[in-house]
Parts: structure tokens; C-alpha cells; sequence
């Protein structure tokens, strides 16, 4: 008998494990959204609203034998997924990937795709009518967001402000400097090692004055607070035994379980297995998920397959600044702008996300 596996989840994990497995069991995909939601292009969309419908991809035609059920779940056992109008869908194996939140315009409140689109428009309106720019938060998002604001609108004085001494402070050095240096070059003042102590949202852009932890002061048109993403686990917290680690992470073992439940595994940004809330993250646990779940459908033990091994302080990251500038950590090397661009910065992998939901 075929055997029945629930995804929760229609993000970068969970829309390419469930067409991956479209073939090999019944897959049910249970997402609360229309549309999958390309985060790296929503940065850039900010600047560019063209960008968005490409960014907005469908859920309609991702799968061919398995269904995409657009619902929200509200509980997990281990017989299957219960959803919030009381549905229930069962399953041998559960995979939760309910991803991660993040500022606006970036990522939508809930599952409203056609307020992230009011957002978007409304916060590039803002944009364009502000001057100067302050964006607190120099991770991935933060520094994309100054490239991306540099290169499409040099007039902008644009400020980066981060509490650590330098970018990417976990990473190799030289990749931190090169992007100062490269920012820098395109106009962006850097406030390194300082707090922003007033900020009057943590989700919203918003016109003010940010005092910084110096004492400091500093009055913006427009301020973007992108202070890094929180895991969205609270699915997760009545099954048995989990436990939570940073950012709302849940804590997985060896093989990506996050309770004493035997058939659920958690993955992405939801899951602390050791590895960043990034993209990246996704291409090592996806051939792990995909293979270890094809074993359990043939009868496997879970515990004789190879346990998850993240990448540890080796993990790729790709910094576009823009669609021509940036630099990329591949593991052995830092790259410069070429390989960033050819990689990422041109086309943020927007096509091979409309092929992976078979709208290219």
C-alpha cells in the first residue's frame, strides 16, 4: 500500500520535498498561502514592484498526483495533521517546514498575498519619496536591501546600522570587509558596533529619529527595522518532548525529530539542526530529507539510515548588492562580483523557482 506523507509548509523546504515524492507516495501539501513567496526577489521588489508578479509564484500547478490543501495546520499527532476548520489528514510521515517571519514588506502577515502586495507598493512609495534611508540590521537582508537601494537609487543617503563591530562577523572576514568596502563605494554610510535603543517597530518601515546606543542621534526619512527572522514553531509546541533553541527555533536530533514522535521530522528555518535561517540550509536538508524519506517509504528503519550532518562553519552564503555587485563565501573561497552575479545577483534564482512550481 502507498504510503501517505503530510508537508507542512509550502516554502523553500516543503514545495520541493512534496513534487520530489509527488511519485513515490501520497503527498498532501498543506499550505496556508496562494502563492510561494521568493524571498530574495521581495528584496529587490522593493525597489523594483516589476519584480514582484515574478517573485509570486502559484501554487496550482506544482503537483500532478499529489494535492496542495491551501489550509492552515492546527495540530500534529501521530496518526496525521489536524487543520483549523477541523479537517484531518493522515499520514505515516509528517515533515514541518512552516519557515520563518520577517519585516514587511518582505515576507507577508500570514497568509495574505494581496496584503504583501499592498505593502509592497505602499513601502516603495515611502522609499521613493524619502531621501534619507536608515535600515537597522546588517544581515542578509539588511545589506541585500542597502545594495539593492544603492545601485537602483544612487541619489538616497542610505545608512546600514548594526550592533556588531563588522558584516557578517561569523563568516570569514575578507567576505565582511568586501561588502564595507563595496558598499561604501556605492554611498552607504556603515554604523558598526552600535544599538539602535528606540525603534518604534520592529515589523514596519517608519519615519523618525533612531538614538543609538553612543548616545547618538539620527533623523531619517524613512527607517527599515530588519533585525533578522523568528522561526514560526508554534505548531510544534505541544508535541511531547520539544524544546526550543534561539529565534524560536525547535531543537531536532540526528535525523531532523523535534519530539518523541517517531514519524515527524521538522526541517528549514524552523528546525535548529545546526545549520543558518538561510536558503542555503535548504540544499543540504533537501537530498537528506528526499532519500531518507524514500527509504522509510520502502520499509527502512529511521535509525539505520545516515543521520542529517549540517554544513558547519563551511556554509555557502551569496551577498548580492544589486544585480552587478556582491560577494558570495563558497565554502573554500570568497567570491567577488562575477560569480555573485552570475550565482545570484542577476536573477535571484527567480527561474528556477517558476520551473520548480511549473510555471516556466
Amino acid at each position: 500500500m502507498s504510503k501517505h506523507i503530510a508537508i507542512i509548509g509550502g516554502g523553500y523546504i516543503g514545495a520541493e520535498l512534496a513534487k520530489s515524492l509527488d511519485n513515490a507516495a501520497e503527498v498532501t501539501l498543506i499550505e496556508p498561502r496562494s502563492h510561494f513567496v521568493h524571498a530574495p526577489a521581495m528584496i529587490r521588489a522593493v525597489v523594483d514592484p516589476a519584480l514582484l508578479d515574478r517573485a509570486l509564484i502559484p501554487y496550482d500547478r506544482l503537483l500532478k498526483n499529489g494535492r496542495v490543501l491551501r489550509a492552515r495546520a492546527n495540530g500534529i499527532d501521530a496518526d496525521g495533521v489536524t487543520l483549523d476548520d477541523g479537517q484531518r489528514v493522515a499520514a505515516d510521515y509528517i515533515v514541518v517546514a512552516t519557515g520563518s517571519s520577517n519585516a514587511t514588506p518582505f515576507k507577508p502577515v500570514g497568509d495574505d498575498i494581496d496584503g504583501l502586495r499592498q505593502a509592497n507598493q505602499r513601502v516603495h512609495d515611502q522609499l521613493n519619496a524619502a531621501r534619507r534611508i536608515g535600515i537597522v540590521g546588517a544581515g542578509a537582508v539588511g545589506t541585500e536591501l542597502a545594495g539593492e537601494i544603492a545601485h537602483a537609487m544612487p541619489d538616497k543617503e542610505i545608512t546600514l546600522i548594526s550592533d556588531t563591530g563588522r558584516l557578517f562577523p561569523t563568516m570569514p572576514e575578507k567576505l565582511g570587509t568586501a561588502l564595507a568596502s563595496k558598499l561604501r563605494d556605492a554611498g552607504v554610510t556603515l554604523v558598526l558596533g552600535k544599538r539602535a535603543e528606540n525603534l518604534q517597530s520592529l515589523t514596519e518601515p517608519y519615519a523618525g529619529r533612531l538614538k543609538l546606543s553612543d548616545g547618538s542621534e539620527l533623523e531619517f526619512d524613512l527607517i527599515f527595522p530588519v533585525l533578522g527572522s523568528r522561526a514560526s514553531s508554534e505548531l510544534l509546541d505541544g508535541l511531547p518532548d520539544t524544546q526550543k533553541s534561539t529565534a524560536n527555533r525547535v531543537k531536532v536530533d540526528r535525523w531532523l525529530r523535534p519530539s518523541s514522535l517517531p514519524n515527524v521530522l521538522a526541517a528549514g528555518d524552523l528546525a535548529d539542526a545546526g545549520d543558518g535561517m538561510t536558503i542555503v540550509a535548504t540544499s543540504r536538508q533537501l537530498p537528506w530529507l528526499k532519500a531518507t524519506l524514500k527509504g522509510l517509504i520502502s520499509g527502512k528503519p529511521l535509525e539505520q539510515m545516515k543521520p542529517y550532518k549540517p554544513w558547519g562553519p563551511k556554509a555557502p552564503i551569496l551577498v548580492p548588492l544589486g544585480p552587478k555587485r556582491g560577494n558570495s563565501f563558497l565554502g573554500l573561497f570568497t567570491a567577488g562580483d562575477l560569480l555573485t552575479r552570475k550565482m545570484k545577483g542577476e536573477n535571484l534564482f527567480v527561474r528556477k523557482y517558476s520551473k520548480l512550481l511549473n510555471r516556466a
